[in-house]
């Protein structure tokens, strides 16, 4: 066979079987039997194997597996990842319609949507074909596990129809109920233990490193939610639908999988559908999301720093068992915050063996009246961990006890405080207690913070019991000759750490800030004070004024920075790492500063743009000096407003008299520079 007519045979091969692969697992209307299907995709393997020059990875001979080799690479979102808020109550979900409301000039149309059970993916295409899938992850970073998502059938390799040139798509990756029940009867019949649920049994499968027993799982794919600066439609919906021409499995809406919705009655009736409904699906969900439509007033809206104002997840009524309370254990965490842990009877709830839960704190073990022995209600309503929402008090023991609280730290003998207004206990030996300085330095180093590579949870333990780390500063004293005697520290690991160590004098200022463990301040947080006041010092200088003018900064976390630099012990923390070379201050070339013409300035932006995406805009506004800000207030300077900016942000750019530049304007501005 010539180059030419051997070509030519792949690329029909692979059409045909990309074709025939969508009829069977997206249309449900397969036109060829297995067999034949097989033969077609194994005399194709023959060619790709004989001709390697054709070898291409969206292939549907990549759906077979293999090896992966060594980790899943970590890999930064385009578009971070957020995850939904919850409600569990219709009244709560009713406050946020009514809220959304408010903001939209005219009655805002919404799509209902199911919730599905299991593992959030985000998947990018170009030119029509799979380039990358990623897990959430932390929702800025995520796991390549592309060569895992290749095998899932109802994943499209290779798009059809007009589809743009890059965008990405994100959904659920799941475990349909017949293929998890095939798969426990076999490891049942093979004298194995089977798997307690779905949903943790698909997250595990997406971890294998041999993708060949990935694709031997049989997991499924629900796609819901489309992102790019191109998008066909102006809003979810009909983009939704768009992706089901390009040959994705999204949400049917002759099944009322999915459903536009005009009024706050129509949400109640999806709703009470699926409460009821929802037993006789093919695969498990655990609620319905529920969104605004349009695109311009989801911009409207906006986000916070963890999820977006414009959708919210209602969650169906959560699993119930009773069983027995045995104890009641205390957990200290790195801010020394105790929290009480029930020791539970075993109970199976919700597919998992649960014999410890969350009694959250003494106001709650006081307010149900909880006792040792008593027969308890146990939930679990979406939480990891799960928790006791009631007793009942007919099977109560005659010679039961009110419950006491501790009043000293189980660790470290300490006697506890409360602060007024405050739910949790705390020990107030942050210096030292043992599970403050282990979680503190267990915080410091972890990825999102200083991402120190070669130490973990285990070997900080070490370092502490051997008296070589009691404070963050003391990593960068360490030797190789203080960490060989450890336990599994070989000569290779040893020098491994001490590079991860050197290394993390690099880390930018807001990751270094994040390090410090200020209570309330997360990695967003720390972000966003970090750029506003530049270096430490400026931060530590700061009075709760100037702390508050900072964007989406509160009374609790201006008080918390304030407490933590009012601490002798902290002030001397933050000079030691000064002293060892750590990044105290946002570099220059950090900042990518192009000009000041918006130095010191807040802007916000909202609508769509004819020369930016939205990110490339922010990015712009920070090379200039200025400061984004998610919501307009009496502290904004401007609102940079695109096509289709909602008329409530607008109105009230107008009330307050901030400037509102077009996209005209604001080119003009930086180019005056």
């Amino acid at each position: 066979m010539s180059s030419e007519s051997v070509q030519s045979e792949i690329e029909a091969l692979r059409q045909d079987l990309h074709r025939h692969n969508r009829l069977y697992y997206i249309d449900h209307r397969p036109e060829i039997s297995d067999e034949e299907f097989d033969r077609m995709l194994r005399r194709l393997q023959d060619l790709e194997e004989e001709y390697p020059q054709y070898r291409d990875p969206n292939s549907p001979t990549m759906r077979v597996g293999g090896d992966i080799s060594g980790k899943f690479e970590k890999v930064k979102h385009r578009y971070p990842m957020l995850s939904l808020s919850n409600t569990y109550s219709l009244d709560e979900l009713m406050d946020w319609a009514a809220r959304v409301g408010k903001a939209s000039a005219e009655e805002p149309e919404w799509v209902c949507e199911l919730k599905y059970d299991g593992v959030a993916i985000g998947m990018r295409y170009e030119d029509g074909k799979l380039a990358q899938a990623l897990t959430r992850g932390d929702g800025e970073t995520g796991e390549d596990i592309t060569t895992n998502v290749r095998t899932i059938g109802s994943v499209p390799l290779v798009l059809q129809g007009d589809y743009p040139d890059r965008f990405e798509i994100r959904g659920e990756i799941f475990m349909p109920l017949e293929a998890f029940a095939k798969m426990n009867a076999a490891r049942v019949d093979a004298g194995e233990e089977a798997y307690m649920n779905p949903r943790n049994t698909a997250a595990g499968t997406l971890k294998l490193q041999d993708s060949a027993a990935v694709a031997s799982r049989s997991l499924d794919c629900m796609l819901y939610g489309l992102y790019g600066d191109r998008l066909p439609g102006d809003n979810h919906f009909d983009n939704v639908k768009a992706a089901a021409s390009w040959g994705f499995k999204t949400p049917d809406p002759s099944k009322r999988f999915i459903e536009r919705c005009k009024s706050i009655k129509e949400i109640e009736a999806f709703l009470s559908y699926w409460e009821n409904e929802r037993r006789q699906l093919p695969f498990e969900v655990d609620g319905v999301v529920i969104k605004v439509n349009d695109y311009a007033l989801q911009d409207e809206l906006g986000f916070t720093a963890k999820s977006p104002r414009w959708a919210v997840a209602y969650k169906f009524k959560a699993e119930q068992a009773t069983t027995r309370l045995h104890a009641v254990s205390y957990q200290v965490g790195r801010t020394g915050a105790i929290t009480p842990v029930a020791e539970l009877e075993p109970v199976l709830l919700g597919g998992t063996r649960v014999k410890r839960a969350s009694l959250h704190n003494a106001d709650q073990i006081a307010r149900l009246d909880i006792r040792l022995g008593d027969a308890v209600q146990v939930e679990k309503g979406g939480e990891i961990i799960p928790k006791i929402t009631a007793v009942d008090f007919t099977r109560r023991a005659a010679d039961s006890h009110p419950f006491t609280y501790a009043t000293h730290c189980p660790d470290c003998g300490t006697a506890l405080i409360r602060k007024e207004g405050e739910a949790l206990h705390y020990c107030p030996n942050t210096e030292h207690c043992p599970p403050q300085v282990k979680g503190r330095i267990e915080h410091y180093i972890s990825r999102k913070a200083m991402n120190i590579d070669g130490l973990g949870a285990e070997t900080v333990a070490q370092l502490f019991e051997a008296g070589l780390v009691k404070r963050p500063e003391h990593l960068y004293t360490l030797t190789k000759d203080q960490l060989l005697p450890l336990e599994r520290m070989a000569d290779k690991s040893a020098e491994k750490l001490l590079e991860g160590i050197e290394a993390s004098r690099n880390v930018p200022f807001e990751q270094v800030l994040f390090a410090l463990g200020i209570r309330y301040v997360g990695a967003t947080v720390a972000r966003k004070l970090a750029r506003h006041f530049g270096s430490i010092d400026a931060l530590m200088a700061a009075d709760m004024d100037s702390l508050m003018a900072v964007d989406e900064i509160g009374e609790r976390i201006a008080e918390s920075v304030l407490d933590f630099f009012a601490e002798r012990h902290n002030i001397e923390m933050v000079e030691a790492l000064r002293a060892h070379g750590l990044q105290m201050e946002i570099k220059k070339e950090n900042k990518e500063q192009k000009g000041s013409v918006f130095e010191n300035k807040s802007l916000v932006v909202s609508g769509v743009f004819q020369n930016f995406s939205r990110d490339e805009l922010k990015r712009s506004i920070e090379a200039y000096g200025g400061k984004v800000a998610s919501s307009v207030s009496s502290n904004t300077d401007y609102l940079v407003a695109g096509d289709k900016m909602g008329p409530a942000k607008r109105k009230k750019a107008e009330s307050l008299g901030v400037n509102i530049l077009s996209e005209e304007q604001y080119l003009n501005m930086i180019a005056s520079e």
